[in-house]
Order: structure tokens, then sequence, then C-alpha cells
């Protein structure tokens, strides 16, 4: 059984400030809870009988077994899956410097949680296991981020920073690309397998201050002659070009 308390408390984690205050976030269903699970021990595990039964996983003192309609009183889903958890918030130090060796996404502005959680799983499946996001970028922690993510949290490092200052710390020769409709074919150009690529705000693109520090703008063609659609989904376009980076 859930405590009144406990449910209180889990529903504030809703609230951004309250997820920096407490450090915490809240996972949901089989799948995410497994990956997080995989990573680190949670302060809070709430789960049906099935799910226990399920698991190796003794539940604790601060655990709580419920029904199914125990959980929907607390679970953020419209229909919730069998386990809830609260975790900690990572506190990894990430160095620039691991895009002198590797892919990094940054993020300017990105809005739309589903569209961050997205972002993170294709991360996750390209290979790419840090992220810099500008700080009014969707916080990664927000339960519909973190759902839509389907476990990639759990990999992927997610880092706040102010992008023109992550950018000027750069060496010079780290090829840094961000995706424009004034850039060039991105199935044509000469594509390295290191460095930093810039994805923007789902209406504006990434800003000029950010762009002003980037070396290589590419553009994904579209292939329809008559007109009417005129860009991708920031999601869609980031996975096009993971999978071009990737595919070289």
């Amino acid at each position: 059984m859930i405590s009144k308390n406990q449910i209180k408390y889990i529903h504030s984690l809703a609230l951004k400030k309250n997820r920096d205050k407490e450090g915490c976030f809240v996972g949901e269903g089989p799948k995410v809870v497994a990956d997080l699970l995989a990573v680190q021990t949670p302060e809070i595990l709430v789960a049906t009988d099935k799910w226990y039964a399920s698991t190796n996983i003794t539940p604790r003192q601060q655990d709580a077994v419920v029904t199914e309609e125990e959980l929907g009183k607390v679970s953020f889903l419209q229909h919730p899956q069998q386990v809830l958890g609260v975790f900690r918030k990572p506190h990894e130090e990430v160095s620039i410097d691991i895009c002198n060796k590797d892919l990094c996404l940054a993020l300017d502005k990105i809005q739309d949680p589903g569209n961050l959680g997205t972002i993170i799983r294709i991360a996750d499946w390209f290979g790419i296991s840090t992220i810099f996001c500008s700080p009014d970028t969707a916080d990664a922690f927000n339960p519909k981020v973190v759902q839509a993510t389907m476990g990639s949290i759990a990999r992927v490092k997610l880092v706040y920073r102010d992008l023109c200052a992550v950018l000027d710390g750069l060496p010079t020769e780290i090829p840094v690309y961000a995706t424009s409709l004034e850039g060039e074919n991105i199935y044509s150009q000469e594509l390295s397998s290191y460095g930093m690529i810039i994805m923007g705000n789902e209406g504006n693109g990434v800003s000029p201050q950010v762009m002003s520090k980037v070396n290589r703008t590419l553009f994904i063609p579209c292939y329809r002659k008559s007109k009417g659609i005129d860009s991708l989904n920031v999601a869609v376009a980031t996975a096009v070009t993971c999978a071009e980076f990737r595919r070289r």
C-alpha cells in the first residue's frame, strides 16, 4: 500500500522546480524502470504484485506493493504500466573533449518533451553518449520526456550549458555541424566521425548566436517536386542526420 505522503511527493516531481530541489525524477513502465535499475538504486519503487513476481526484486521498507487502481492514483500515465520508480538525477561531469574523438549532439531550444525524449532515444540507438542542451531546452527529466526515451535516459548523458560557451571551448579544427535550410546537401558532403551536431528549435531552427559558431551547415533535401511540405520534425531530422553520419 502507498501512503498519502508518498503520493504527494511523487506528484510533486511533475514540476521542474521540485525535481531540481529533490534531485529526483520519475520513471514508469517495465522497460524504463528496468533500464534505470541497471544503473542505479531507486529511492522508491511502486509496483504491482505481478511486476514484483516477474523480477527477483524484494520490496524494501520504503517501497509499495499496490493494485492497478492504486498505481493509477500516482502514475503520470493515462494507462499505468505495473511499476513506477523515483530515481536520482545523475550528476556526472562531462568534458567537451568528448567531441574530439566522437560525435556529440547539441540541442538549441528544443521545446517539445516528446521531441526531446525521441532525440535521446535516437542518440542512444546511434551510439551518441552525450547531448549538450541549451538552458532553455525542455527538461530531460520531465515525466513525458523520460517516457519518450523508452529507457535511453539511463545511458545518454544530458548536459545543460550555454551552447555558445561550449562551442567557444572547442578547438577550431573540430567540426561543428548544424542543420539549416541554407545548408549543403548532407548526402554529398564529407562527414566526420567526431565533432558536434547541432539541432535547432522546432519553429525557428538554430539561433543566430549559436549558428555563428558553426563551421559546416547541412541540409536534408526534399524529394517532393510540388510545394506543400517545407521542413521535417526535429526528431525525424535528427534521426536522418545521425544515420547518415554513422553510415559513412
